[in-house]
């Protein structure tokens, strides 16, 4: 007799990790998953749609949920029979680059609201249910940024660091439940959202930041991060299909890196413990020999 197929919601659908994810699980052969894709703007759902094709409405339904809304994320959970979510899978989020001068407190806030606060919602959501039936598995798109911190990337990566100490701390707990929380921590991933947030950062003029700081975001930063992503960067089908495999694992894992390619550069960080390899190799590669790198990133792009 064939096993119940579990009920995946999957939160930030409408591109990226989030629609490849929702898409690869519907149309899992065994049909091991009933797929609850959701989004904060069901106005961009046509793409998921389209890419869902025979699975939309059987395998696959698109539902509205804003992780910054109490009230949106408890309606979505009262359209699932039971409320009952068997794996949730914290994806939406947003990006944030600059120097820090530029940026104010309250686009700061918005960046937490959603990447952290956004999936502590989620999951205070669920767990009731989760825990009732002691059984669950929680998995966060955290990043390599939620490791090591990354310049210009100061907001996002705090957000990442963030999410990484609570969800570490609350898997210790939810053990107990038979309850398992997995960290995906991809590297850079090569998505149309990145490309435009690069291109609008690029031509931004960032008011109260120092020229000297400019000079530095725009000559020496923005030209390394598309290296980076050129040379290194994944596809959202590849993270996507990084976690359905950690989705069908019996002891899913609680962190895995999904990019081999960029293992190298967190490397660093873990010989010393102490920050200050990591800190001024970065520097001085970054300011001092940037040939050096970018022949580095191409290279670590072979492998």
């Amino acid at each position: 007799m064939a096993a119940a197929s579990r009920t995946v919601l999957i939160s930030g659908c409408s591109s990226g990790i989030g629609l490849e994810l929702a898409v690869q699980l519907a149309h899992d052969p065994r049909q091991r998953y009933q797929v609850v894709a959701t989004m904060r703007d069901l106005g961009k759902k046509e793409s998921l749609e389209a890419a869902a094709r025979e699975a939309l409405g059987q395998t696959l339904t698109v539902a509205q949920l804003d992780v910054c809304s109490d009230e949106s994320v408890a309606r979505c959970l009262s359209c699932i029979p039971g409320g009952e979510v068997d794996v949730l899978v914290n994806n939406a989020g947003m990006g944030m680059v600059g120097p820090l001068e530029g940026i104010s407190i309250a686009a700061m806030q918005n960046v937490f609201d959603t990447n952290f606060f956004g999936a502590v919602r989620l999951v205070k959501a669920v767990l009731p249910s989760m825990k009732r039936r002691r059984q669950g598995h929680i998995v966060v798109v955290s990043s390599v940024m939620g490791l090591q911190g990354v310049m210009f990337n100061d907001v996002y990566a705090a957000s990442k660091f963030a999410l990484e100490g609570f969800f570490e701390s609350l898997a210790i707990q939810l053990l107990q439940f038979n309850i398992f929380i997995s960290l995906v921590e991809p590297g850079p991933v090569a998505t149309e959202f990145e490309g435009k947030l690069l291109a609008q950062v690029s031509t931004a003029e960032f008011p109260g930041t120092d020229a000297g700081t400019l000079h530095y975001f725009q000559d020496f930063y923005l030209p390394a991060s598309r290296e980076l992503f050129r040379s290194v960067g994944q596809s959202p089908q590849d993270v996507a299909q990084a976690i359905v495999k950690i989705i069908s694992m019996a002891r899913p894992p609680l962190r895995r890196q999904t990019n081999s390619r960029y293992s190298p550069l967190t490397l660093l960080k873990a010989v010393d413990p102490s920050g200050h390899l990591y800190v001024r190799t970065t520097h001085s590669l970054l300011f001092r020999w940037p040939r050096l790198l970018n022949l580095g990133l191409r290279c670590l792009g072979c492998l």
